[in-house]
């Protein structure tokens, strides 16, 4: 056998071995992605369950504040729409109207002692106060892995073997800016 013959076996030996493991390793990081998203979905669907209980209770003791009310279920109705149709920039729009929404109920309650005294009340807000905490710990996580897919799916050698099969980037989960904005008290008591 030829020296030729055997360089271009061994050649093509590796280009098939290296493309396998390519291939594998970026199929992990498709796979985490969407497991990061599978869990970011529990934990907005859970919160989602929650929100009508925290409504309803928060009703019987703020009778003028339905303004309020009914922009946290217009917001949770947004984050239900775009998660259904996996639209991550429209949960991510959705998510910051409906955080911004609920620290506004939670600081009007603030004016209402009987409600914040209630025990329902309590552990709804607790409750959801809790899965804002994982939701964030789950968005980061879940960036995390978009972050990882996009730089692997984006490097060279990889984004050929990427290219090839049909690899695509996917969205990172951003929040509107009027989340991070603070909430205006003074507006909420006026």
């Amino acid at each position: 056998m030829e020296v030729s013959t055997m360089v271009f076996i061994a050649i093509t030996v590796f280009v098939t071995v290296y493309a396998i493991v390519v291939y594998n390793s970026l199929v992990g990081l498709k796979h985490a992605v969407s497991q990061a998203w599978a869990n970011i979905d529990v934990l907005l669907k859970q919160r989602h369950d929650e929100l009508p209980k925290l409504v309803e209770t928060c009703k019987q003791y703020m009778k003028h504040e339905r303004e309020t009310l009914e922009e946290v279920m217009r917001a949770r109705a947004a984050v239900a729409k775009a998660r259904e149709a996996h639209d991550v920039d429209g949960v991510g729009a959705a998510e910051g109207t409906l955080r911004l929404g609920l620290g506004n109920l939670f600081a009007v309650a603030e004016a209402y002692p009987d409600l914040k005294a209630n025990e329902s009340f309590q552990h709804l807000q607790s409750r959801i106060t809790g899965l804002e905490n994982t939701i964030a710990d789950r968005r980061e996580f879940y960036n995390a892995s978009v972050n990882a897919n996009n730089v692997r799916i984006e490097q060279f050698p990889d984004i050929i073997v990427a290219r090839l099969i049909g690899f695509r980037s996917a969205e990172l989960l951003e929040f509107a800016v009027k989340e991070k904005a603070d909430v205006n008290m003074s507006a909420l008591f006026t």
